[in-house]
């Protein structure tokens, strides 16, 4: 297909597949020089920015890579689960 000929709403949905989404986040560093990847300097502390759908807004500033980490990806809350024991099948080998 010609791109001249695609259908607003295929392009509009093509590029809305391609945009960052509102709430995403991201760690920066706090330090001296240009940003670089993050196991360069894991003690640096860092600011953590969230996406509104227009800028990168503040959010918090953490004191490590580890607490970077921790904040952007919090831990599943686990349901607890009841401990009854599990009832064995009957089978032909097992006693009633």
């Amino acid at each position: 297909m010609n791109p001249e000929d695609e259908p607003l709403a295929q392009w509009a949905a093509r590029r809305e597949g391609r945009l960052r989404k509102p709430g995403e986040l991201k760690a920066v560093t706090l330090g001296a020089g240009p940003q670089r990847a993050a196991h360069v300097d894991p003690d640096a502390p860092r600011l953590i920015l969230e996406w509104d759908g227009f800028a990168w807004q503040p959010l918090a500033t953490v004191g490590n890579y580890a607490a970077a980490r921790a904040y952007m990806n919090p831990a599943p809350t686990t349901q607890p689960t009841s401990k009854q024991p599990k009832k064995k099948a009957p089978g032909r080998h097992r006693k009633p």
